[in-house]
């Protein structure tokens, strides 16, 4: 571990300059590595370099305050001063990157002095015209705007400069989660460097492109890396997954052409499938080596629907900024162009959350808390304790200790008892289950949010270990019409309202829960 040491005195200019607070935390920074157990004489060096240049930097900073009135904004740092920067900070171990993080956050972001003197000026501003009220807002907007925005911006301009910022703020969220609930000048960082990243990857930047078997080996390492919905299991499935009926996109960025940000996988077929199985096949010879796909001619007149069957966000520093939506709205318009005849668009789609939150269910109904909704009928509680129970153990724990090993996958009366009632669950939860007024489920919100109709539950869709894991097996098929993908989207996100299909309405009904929610009314939609 590093040891911070306390500095007796700093020279006077410093001091006295306004972020001489920052200035004392990186000479502290500057003695901790020195005398840091852990820290090379080839390190110490780096950091003494690092650390005098963002000290020049913070009294330049002062002079021009103090000159200009607290308006421009702080000189430039040379770029080989930006790379050294960005340098130093990957090769700084967690606790180090915390004490950098918040050093910047609480000492180079807004001056919150000047704030308040632009807003106590407003009103005498107000009364001096329009013109004046104009100037001051200008000026209270510039004062908003922290210095260390300065040098993101600064950072962006640099050769991978774009990436280091995006891995700057999936390390400021980690250490959110591991940082007391008020670190707001770490959330303040945080929100910085979302806003700026939102504006630097809107649609109108990005690069949709399709990835097929021709593509780069690097390209297809990564998608095959990132992929996180469907794993890939081999260069063979990966190949598939490009292959004939099958399209895969991604969105690239001009900053960082060879990375890709959201990947989505997509499948040609003559219907809305019940499994994922017929989307990813079963290539396994009869000695159990990996048979390789057949490179058959694509005969797309009887394809009528394009499956959304996996897509992965790639970069965890864009957490938040929404892309998926529009690689889903920009793959549509291409598969339109490329394929008239095709008329339905669907997913199929996980349910991470499900067992999740089936098991805290089971867990507050057993610790005897009061619901209003049971999970299993009486009748149902009988038969499981019939099927599957031990002579002093409730029907509830023997469910629970059902999804716990999965081993119920293995009887065919279990498979045939659960259905109803776990259909009924998920349904449910899917439905109803909610956060702030949106579906509990982050897949299902997605969707949902984009305009899709919840339409199908799938028995048995997936029953790999991660889809018996996640969901006990159940998938979910959200169906994009549209004509009406905006209405719902709008419907969803002010009114809470789900658009669902009868079937999973009749679900929902069966276990008790309303069906309406806040919406004035659900339309059923068959989806046989």
């Amino acid at each position: 571990m590093l040891r911070r040491i306390a500095l007796s005195k700093l020279p006077q200019r410093v001091a006295q300059s306004f972020y001489a607070p920052v200035n004392l935390h990186l000479c502290q920074l500057r003695a901790m590595h020195i005398t840091g157990e852990k820290m090379s004489y080839a390190a110490n060096q780096q950091t003494l370099m690092v650390t005098r240049m963002l000290e020049e930097f913070l009294v330049s900073s002062e002079v021009h305050e103090s000159q200009r009135g607290g308006l421009t904004r702080p000189p430039k740092i040379s770029e080989p001063e930006i790379i050294e920067l960005c340098s130093h900070y990957k090769h700084l171990e967690k606790d180090a990157k915390m004490e950098f993080l918040q050093a910047i956050g609480q000492k180079c972001g807004v001056d919150h002095n000047a704030v308040l003197r632009i807003c106590k000026n407003m009103k005498q501003q107000q009364e001096k015209g329009d013109g004046a009220l104009l100037q001051a807002e200008a000026k209270l907007h510039q004062s908003l705007i922290p210095h260390y925005s300065l040098l993101f911006q600064q950072v962006s301009r640099t050769f991978d400069g774009v990436k280091f910022l995006m891995d700057l703020r999936a390390d400021i969220m980690e250490l959110l989660q591991d940082s007391p609930r008020n670190d707001h000048y770490l959330r303040a960082l945080n929100q910085t460097l979302k806003e700026m990243l939102s504006h630097w990857f809107c649609a109108g930047l990005l690069n949709m492109q399709q990835i097929t078997w021709q593509s780069s080996c690097d390209m297809l390492q990564k998608i095959s890396e990132y992929e996180a919905v469907v794993p890939v299991r081999s260069w063979l499935d990966l190949k598939q997954r490009v292959g004939p009926y099958r399209r895969c996109f991604v969105f690239t960025h001009s900053a960082m052409p060879t990375e890709p940000i959201v990947v989505l996988h997509s499948a040609l077929m003559k219907d809305i499938p019940n499994n994922l199985q017929e989307i990813i096949g079963n290539r396994l010879g009869k000695m159990g080596d990996e048979i390789e796909p057949t490179q058959q001619q694509e005969e797309l007149d009887n394809t009528q629907a394009a499956i959304f069957y996996s897509i992965s966000s790639t970069q965890a520093g864009l957490k938040g900024v929404d892309l998926g939506n529009y690689l889903i709205k920009s793959v549509v318009q291409r598969l339109q162009r490329d394929f008239p005849h095709l008329t339905v668009f669907s997913s199929m789609s996980p349910i991470p959350g499900f067992k999740d939150w089936l098991s805290q269910e089971i867990a507050k109904h057993l610790r005897g808390s009061h619901m209003v909704y049971p999970l299993l009928t009486k009748k149902e509680l009988e038969t499981l304790h019939e099927l599957a129970g031990k002579p002093s153990e409730l029907p509830l724990q023997t469910l629970k200790r059902l999804l716990v090993t999965s081993h119920w996958l293995h009887s065919d009366k279990l498979v045939e008892f659960l259905k109803e009632p776990m259909m009924r669950l998920c349904a449910r939860y899917l439905y109803a289950e909610k956060h702030r007024g949106h579906a509990l489920d982050p897949v299902a919100n997605f969707h949902l949010h984009n305009g899709a109709v919840m339409w199908r539950m799938n028995w048995l869709a997936d029953t790999s270990p991660r889809g018996m894991t996640q969901s006990c097996g159940i998938m979910c098929n959200f169906r994009y019409f549209l004509d009406t993908t905006i209405q719902n989207s709008r419907m969803y996100t002010e009114n809470r309202h789900i658009e669902a299909s009868e079937q999973v309405l009749d679900l929902v009904a069966k276990s008790g829960m309303p069906v309406t929610g806040n919406a004035p009314g659900v339309s059923k939609k068959s989806n046989l």
